[in-house]
């Protein structure tokens, strides 16, 4: 109850037409001019009670010199600022996000551009874009096989907004009259070096092309990204709706020599390469009664097998043991150190399935939309379960409390994770 109360304290902190008479009435209104920019962008306050699994694999790792007890807070605080101005066929956006978090590990905050970029339109249907911005490829919810050139999302926060990469591109579209209503070619350049895009990949420079089309009522996209820092990716992607409230999406990519970095359970480390596959197919489907259903089936051909997981985890597991034994704390630093690069991840393993309901006004509830979401690693069995609900009746403030709780067996994705449930409440206010 305190902790609600501290909550509810916090947010409230943030939280004549002329009419001129003669012999006859008269009224006018004044033209509205058009203003060439526009600024928004919303605050947010999201603490989160998180409960700890003592005997999971990544609780020895992450916490194996303290003791953070049975439960743990974490405080999040955001701001994002949205900024465009355009006149006559120059344009400029920009996003910020500055973000506030206290953790058990320390405080931090900082502020980054998620996105700004000049984007001119020299002629009809050509489209200049200059500047770092997120491409958005992919038709998928929760992940994006074909997103090369995009950072990966959170499926458990899939509609978040995400950090672009510094880019030029050029884009031409055009409509036809016939089965194929539109086509676009769109062409991108993707520097890295030092200071500017540095976690893309090796310094260099990198092509990435899409070929858009709109066949019938399909859309589709041919996208191919080469270069320097990655090796040669191809990737297609299709949506289509079979009914006006039922609509299926699929993704599939091709990574030519991919390479990753294993561990195997005595603590060697090797390098895997191969080519791999990834492929993605969900729906999503909206009923007479407002009811939104999203399942997506993710097969990651970058990710670790069911027995390379397993021998990550039994290494950790030994290296905390070495350490209550001889206080030598070497192993575990070094399963650190691979965490960070490969198997630290958003779902790192090989298949998951994706489900989601929610349920706008319920029971004539107006303004509420509960909603539950699962991710199943299909490999191991594994899963986590989240139930929510938002209440958006206040215009521009929206509120969402969101509940998480994972399950797994023995040296599974899910079972080994340091906490065994979150609570979270989340306000956003919208400006």
């Amino acid at each position: 109850m305190k902790f609600i109360l501290s909550i509810t304290l916090w947010l409230s902190v943030f939280l004549s037409p002329a009419i001129s008479f003669s012999e006859e009435y008269t009224f006018e209104i004044p033209e509205i001019e058009k203003k060439p920019y526009s600024i928004g962008g919303f605050i947010e306050a999201r603490p989160a009670l998180f409960g700890l699994d003592k005997d999971a694999s990544l609780y020895k790792l992450r916490f194996y010199n303290r003791d953070e007890g049975a439960t743990t807070y974490e405080y999040n605080a955001r701001l994002q600022l949205d900024f465009s101005a355009g006149r006559g066929p120059v344009s400029l956006f920009a996003r910020t996000n500055t973000e506030y978090k206290k953790s058990y590990l320390d405080d931090s905050q900082g502020t980054i551009f998620y996105e700004a970029y000049l984007s001119l339109q020299p002629a009809s249907g050509l489209s200049i874009e200059i500047g770092k911005k997120a491409l958005r490829w992919g038709k998928g919810y929760a992940w994006n096989a074909v997103a090369f050139v995009d950072r990966p999302k959170d499926p458990d926060d899939p509609e978040l907004n995400l950090e672009g990469f510094t880019a030029a591109s050029v884009e031409y579209i055009k409509s036809f009259a016939g089965p194929l209503k539109t086509a676009s070619v769109t062409a991108a350049l993707v520097p890295v070096y030092s200071g500017v895009n540095e976690g893309f990949g090796d310094e260099g420079l990198n092509f990435a092309g899409k070929l858009y089309l709109l066949l019938y009522d399909t859309d589709i996209d041919l996208i191919v990204l080469a270069g320097d820092s990655k090796t040669t990716s191809y990737g297609l992607d299709f949506a289509t709706n079979i009914s006006t409230n039922f609509e299926v999406h699929g993704e599939f990519a091709v990574i030519n020599d991919f390479r990753s970095t294993v561990l195997d359970s005595s603590g060697n480390t090797f390098e895997s390469r191969h080519d791999s596959v990834s492929y993605l197919l969900g729906i999503r489907y909206l009923t007479e009664r407002e009811t939104t259903y999203i399942i997506e089936y993710y097969h990651n051909g970058t990710g670790f097998t069911a027995a390379e997981m397993r021998d990550y985890f039994s290494f950790i597991d030994d290296g905390y043991e070495t350490f209550l034994s001889t206080g030598n704390d070497s192993l575990l630093r070094k399963a650190l150190s691979v965490t960070d690069k490969s198997y630290g991840r958003i779902n790192p393993m090989r298949d998951y399935l994706y489900v989601r309901v929610s349920q706008k006004d319920p029971f004539d509830m107006l303004y509420w939309t509960p909603a539950i979401t699962s991710i199943v690693n299909l490999s191991d069995r594994s899963y986590s379960v989240s139930p929510e609900v938002m209440y958006a009746g206040v215009t521009d403030l929206e509120l969402r409390l969101k509940a998480s709780f994972i399950s797994g067996g023995r040296l599974s994705e899910y079972g080994e994770k340091q906490n065994d449930y979150r609570v979270e409440f989340r306000a956003r206010y919208y400006f």
